[in-house]
């Protein structure tokens, strides 16, 4: 029961996770169609992303520690549900890694920026910036697939002979 649990947990701080991610990949294709003003003044001035550094900082961290013990968890079960379920842990990291890799130093670059006070190659931290949650998100869907894909692995094919269906699903 305990597992049950965890993984619901697990799948479901992971998904909240992705779904930042995945915000910033489709915003992505208008964002480099805008002007400094435009780009900076919602990124930074505007502070739109604001919760992502609170909120969700707690939320991704929560995601990928959740895994790793997931993974921890059931590492004596089935080769296929293990290998699953570290693969997914193991994205999770990843992207956790990418983001102060490659997203944070654009971020601390930015903080003290105005519309006013743009470095000239302000295009190239923007670029930075956009690929790397553009990149985050494919590996956060890399790992919600496979902690889910434990799950699916595990899910008995058919009910075993002679067990009842229960009434709900008659």
């Amino acid at each position: 029961m305990m597992v049950r649990a965890w993984r619901m947990a697990t799948i479901l701080l992971a998904s909240l996770s992705m779904g930042m991610a995945f915000c910033h990949l489709l915003e992505m294709p208008a964002r480099f169609g805008w002007d400094a003003e435009l780009w900076v003044g919602t990124t930074v001035v505007g502070e739109v992303f604001a919760l992502f550094g609170t909120v969700g900082a707690a939320i991704e961290t929560g995601a990928w520690i959740a895994a790793v013990a997931l993974a921890l968890m059931v590492r004596n079960r089935s080769g296929a549900t293990f290998i699953t379920s570290a693969a997914g842990a193991a994205f999770l990291v990843a992207a956790f890694v990418a983001w102060w890799a490659f997203v944070f130093p654009v971020n601390a670059e930015m903080s003290g920026w105005t519309v006013a006070s743009l470095p000239e190659n302000w295009e190239a931290w923007r670029a930075q910036w956009e690929y790397a949650h553009a990149g985050r998100a494919v590996l956060l869907l890399a790992g919600l697939g496979g902690l889910v894909l434990s799950v699916v692995l595990e899910t008995p094919r058919e009910r075993p002979a002679g067990e009842a269906t229960p009434a709900r699903a008659r």
